[in-house]
């Protein structure tokens, strides 16, 4: 994927190359993820107790054995497809970053048929020894924009 291709806007203050690379890696693995192989993105997360989960299909996690054990039940339910990531914000201070965008793409959910499946995603990313890991995720289902029914 290109940088054009992952930021819907141009980024105010270029991107670190490393934390570039951490989300290249992190795009890797969502589309991994569509297809049903959770493990690169499990891979991802800092072994640490203080990782959380606010999951789209409910969860809510603490600590990295329950967060990693939830993305094994989430890619047990998708085949067949891929999530892209589009990050709107990308902001870094420090040893810290964070991204806010977008994640969607065709997937079978539990054997269904394929749809296009959209998320609202924040991700938490802390350097930790030189490396970027995440840890945090919260997403949505976006609801109707309820400004058109006023």
């Amino acid at each position: 994927m290109t940088t054009s291709q992952r930021y819907s806007i141009e980024m105010p203050t270029p991107i670190p190359s490393d934390l570039e690379q951490a989300l290249d890696r992190v795009a890797d693995a969502l589309r991994a993820m569509g297809a049903g192989d959770p493990a690169p993105y499990a891979a991802l997360w800092l072994d640490d107790p203080d990782v959380t989960l606010y999951g789209a299909w409910g969860p809510i996690e603490r600590g990295h054995d329950a967060v990693t054990a939830t993305f094994t039940w989430v890619g047990s339910r998708f085949s067949g497809g891929a999530l892209v990531p589009r990050h709107e914000v990308v902001v870094t201070s420090g040893d810290l970053a964070y991204t806010v965008g977008v994640e969607q793409g065709q997937v079978r959910v539990d054997g269904g048929a394929p749809f296009l499946m959209q998320l609202r995603v924040t991700h938490v990313l802390r350097r930790v020894n030189g490396q970027w890991w995440l840890v945090h995720r919260h997403a949505d289902f976006p609801p109707p924009d309820q400004r058109a029914q006023s």
